[in-house]
């Protein structure tokens, strides 16, 4: 299977590197598979500062900083949670972006969330933008679309 995220990381690297510019990811229902698949590019420790991986809930603030309030106010698959996600990573990871991804991969349903539902988050420390993604498929094709859907957007951003 070719990684749809593969051509697009590549892009996204030689992006940051012209402005040298740092990334750094969040990761709930993708595990790592952002930060993976920007560092196959080659050079990529250029550009990529790091991430965490949040799958747990309490994790999401201990490591990427998200207030405990808003988990018990939105839940851990929301909009707000992706965008303090994003926000948490960059400034923990000293980067100039942040993305971070929430979701549920499946095949069960999460807090009333259907698979397929994940939230993406992308922060420069002035703006965050939010997308809401319904991505259709088995758990492997919902996490790397959700990855491939996150690079797309954060290019769009260094575009």
């Amino acid at each position: 299977m070719t990684d749809p995220a593969a051509p697009v990381a590549v892009r996204v690297h030689i992006a940051l590197l012209a402005r040298s510019e740092t990334v750094a990811a969040a990761e709930s229902l993708t595990a790592g598979l952002f930060c993976a698949t920007l560092a196959t590019v080659p050079g990529a420790s250029a550009t990529l500062r790091g991430g965490v991986v949040v799958y747990a809930t309490d994790l999401k603030t201990e490591l990427a900083g998200v207030p405990a309030e808003l988990l018990d106010r939105h839940g851990p698959v929301s909009p707000q949670t992706a965008a303090a996600l994003a926000e948490g990573v960059r400034a923990r990871c000293a980067a100039t972006w942040g993305v971070g991804l929430t979701g549920v991969a499946g095949p069960e349903p999460v807090d009333g969330h259907g698979p397929g539902r994940v939230y993406l988050g992308v922060a420069d420390g002035r703006r965050t933008d939010v997308h809401e993604l319904d991505l259709t498929g088995d758990r492997g094709t919902v996490r790397a679309a959700a990855v491939a859907t996150a690079m797309e957007a954060l290019l769009a951003r260094l575009s």
